[in-house]
């Protein structure tokens, strides 16, 4: 079953760094075996008052993988630097099991 994380950076305190951890971090998310899904687009609340500024979405193959890549050492340096450039919200949940019809 898959497994996503979804992040929401609210606020850049840093685009230098933020745009050094974009260009490293793609490769590192590959290598766990993740896709990105969404990376930024146009949000439009369709309920409630949120305001998403920049939404991330990254599916992996299943909650090991993506805990794996969360956890992993090749990630670490990068996590600290992703948290450094921005003030953001994440949230990890697994997707629907499929079945067959």
């Amino acid at each position: 079953m898959s497994a996503f994380f979804l992040f929401h950076n609210k606020q850049v305190r840093n685009p230098a760094e933020l745009a050094q951890y974009k260009t490293a971090v793609a490769p590192v998310v590959a290598a766990h075996g993740g896709r990105y899904r969404v990376l930024g687009g146009q949000p439009t609340v369709v309920e409630g008052d949120w305001r998403p500024s920049f939404l991330v979405m990254i599916e992996f193959p299943s909650l090991e993988r993506a805990t794996a890549w969360y956890g992993s050492d090749d990630y670490k340096d990068l996590k600290a630097m992703r948290l450094s450039a921005v003030d953001s919200d994440g949230v990890l949940m697994t997707g629907i099991e499929e079945t067959s019809a």
